[in-house]
């Protein structure tokens, strides 16, 4: 059963490394954007790197307009070396937040994962907080869906949510229990601009996430916050 979702704003904090593609605000139709992308792929095969998947969006799905790169770059930059709870890495996801901490513990824990996973030395990453109004039909994850570590469930039902064109998931945020997070499947559930707001880094001790510093402030915040899992 399925219900109706107004965030506004929602929040969703995703890695500064990331760079945008004009491609997506500079031209007027999406309908276009295929054969655009084609004909300069020709002449520059970083182009379609650049631009990523679009067959992965419909026509009739797709955004346009000031700051759509940040949008529709989270569902035609895909892969299945980078799945998720809601995605086999197969398309592409726009995770976000009903508030700034949803945002905040999702992202602290999968970065802590990353660094756990490949070992890596003490160091600090840069993010970024994007907000914008979303709205989508969505339908809530079984339980089943919100396990702590298998996410084959929650894929399997992401897959099927999404075949039937299904706008997204929402769910209760495990990392900050008192929120409710989304995985939403098309960017016209995005309503343009996206506002890219406060910078965050975080650090890295070599075993665990410690603080996070938020863009202008002087002293470091410790992690975890309260109310996060």
């Amino acid at each position: 059963m399925s219900r109706r979702l107004h965030w506004a704003p929602a929040y969703r904090i995703i890695r500064t490394i990331y760079p945008p593609v004009d491609l997506f605000e500079d031209i007027a139709d999406p309908a276009d954007w295929d054969l655009l992308v084609s004909a300069e792929a020709k002449l520059n095969p970083r182009i379609r790197d650049g631009v990523g998947n679009l067959a992965l969006v419909p026509v009739n799905r797709r955004i346009n307009g000031p700051t759509a790169s940040i949008a529709m770059g989270a569902f035609t930059h895909v892969s299945t070396d980078r799945p998720s709870r809601f995605s086999d890495g197969t398309y592409g996801v726009w995770y976000c937040g009903d508030r700034v901490e949803v945002a905040l513990a999702e992202t602290a824990h999968h970065f802590q994962r990353f660094m756990r996973a490949t070992s890596e030395a003490p160091a600090d990453a840069d993010f970024r907080l994007l907000t914008c109004p979303v709205s989508a039909d969505v339908e809530a994850a079984p339980a089943d869906c919100l396990a702590d570590a298998d996410w084959t469930p929650g894929q399997r039902f992401g897959r099927q949510v999404r075949a039937r064109g299904g706008d997204g998931v929402c769910y209760r945020s495990l990392r900050y229990p008192a929120g409710e997070a989304a995985a939403l499947f098309w960017p016209d559930c995005l309503t343009l601009p996206i506002t890219q707001n406060q910078q965050f880094r975080y650090r890295w001790d070599g075993t665990r996430m410690t603080h996070f510093l938020p863009h202008g402030a002087t002293a470091w915040t410790p992690w975890p916050i309260a109310g996060s899992a």
